[in-house]
C-alpha cells in the first residue's frame, strides 16, 4: 500500500529545495517516489470543473477547431497548454475534446507517470465528438518561465489558444506570482481566440498558513492578471491589497467569465459540501 503523503510533508520537501535556491526541484523529488506514496493533490482523474467549462461555456471559449489560414474552409486544431500537468489527466481530457494538448512539467518523473496514464488508461478519455476526433498529446519537460521548451517545439510566443491553470498558481511561491501572470500574457493567443481558464483554489485557506498550496483568493488572480509583472502589496494578514478604482495595465488580461462550478474535487469543498472553488476565464485586452 502506498503511503499517504500529507500536505505538511509536501511543504517540508519543497522548503528544503527553496532554501537551497532551487524552488522547482522539490517537485521532482516528490514525483520520483512513484507508487510508494500518494500525493495529496493527485486524484488520478481530471477535476469535473474542466469538463463543465468545456461543455457549458462554449459560447465563451468556442470549440477545439479553428478555421485554417489557408482560406479553403479547412479546420485546424487549437493548441491547449496545461502548465504543471503532473499525471497529465487534464491534458488527456483536453485531447479527448479535440484539442492538440500539451502537458508541461518540470519533473521528469511526473511525465513518466503521465505517459503511463496515456498508455494504460486511455479508455478513460473517449473521443467526445466523432466529427471532431481526438487531438494530439505532447509531453514537455521544461520550465514554464523559460522559452527553451517553446523553441524545442518550433513554437513562438502567444500561440496557445487555451491554457488551463489548476494546482499550479497555488503551488508557486507567492513571490513568483508577478512572473506567473506576465508569462501567461506571453503564451496566450490574441483575443477572442485565446482563453486562460483558472480553477481558483484554495480560496478560503488562511493566507498566513504556509504552502503549498498557498492561499489563492479570487482577488489574487484579479490583481496579478490585471497587472502582470508588477510587484503587488499584501497586507499584514497576507491578503493582497486591491484598489477597484485602479485601472488595469494595458498588457493585463481581462476577466470575461467567473462562476461557481457545480462540482469540484473534495478538497475544494466545505465540510457541508459547498463548492468553495471558483472558475475564471481571461483574455488578452
Amino acid at each position: 500500500m502506498p503511503i499517504n503523503y500529507n500536505p505538511d510533508d509536501v511543504q517540508k520537501t519543497i522548503d528544503k529545495h527553496v532554501e537551497a535556491g532551487n524552488p522547482h526541484t522539490g517537485w521532482e523529488e516528490l514525483w520520483a517516489q512513484g507508487d510508494s506514496i500518494t500525493l495529496p493533490w493527485d486524484k488520478h482523474a481530471p477535476n469535473p470543473t474542466l469538463e463543465e467549462a468545456l461543455t457549458t461555456k462554449r459560447a465563451i471559449i468556442d470549440g477545439p477547431l479553428l478555421d485554417s489560414s489557408e482560406g479553403d474552409g479547412s479546420k485546424k486544431r487549437k493548441k491547449a497548454l496545461v502548465p504543471g500537468c503532473g499525471r497529465g489527466v487534464d491534458v488527456l481530457l483536453l485531447a479527448s475534446f479535440g484539442y492538440d494538448a500539451y502537458g508541461l512539467e518540470y519533473s521528469k518523473s511526473a511525465l513518466d507517470e503521465a505517459r503511463k496514464e496515456e498508455q494504460e488508461l486511455g479508455q478513460k478519455y473517449p473521443v467526445r465528438d466523432p466529427a471532431v476526433g481526438k487531438g494530439n498529446v505532447t509531453w514537455i519537460q521544461g520550465d514554464f518561465f523559460e522559452d527553451g521548451w517553446l523553441e524545442g517545439l518550433g513554437l513562438g510566443r502567444n500561440e496557445f489558444d487555451f491554457i488551463y491553470d489548476y494546482t499550479f498558481f497555488c503551488a508557486l511561491l507567492p513571490s513568483m506570482r508577478p512572473a506567473w501572470a506576465l508569462r501567461h500574457t506571453q503564451l496566450l493567443a490574441p483575443s477572442p481566440q485565446g482563453n486562460l481558464v483558472c480553477l481558483e483554489f484554495p480560496r478560503h485557506k488562511d493566507p498566513l498558513q504556509h504552502g503549498p498550496p498557498y492561499s489563492c483568493p479570487s482577488e489574487a488572480y484579479m490583481e496579478h492578471l490585471s497587472h502582470p509583472g508588477e510587484e503587488l502589496a499584501y497586507d499584514a494578514k497576507g491578503r493582497i491589497k486591491s484598489d477597484p478604482l485602479r485601472e488595469a495595465s494595458p498588457s493585463g488580461l481581462e476577466r470575461v467569465a467567473y462562476w461557481q462550478p457545480a462540482r469540484t474535487h473534495d478538497f475544494g469543498t466545505s465540510e457541508e459540501g459547498e463548492v468553495l472553488d471558483r472558475v475564471s476565464i481571461w483574455r488578452r485586452r
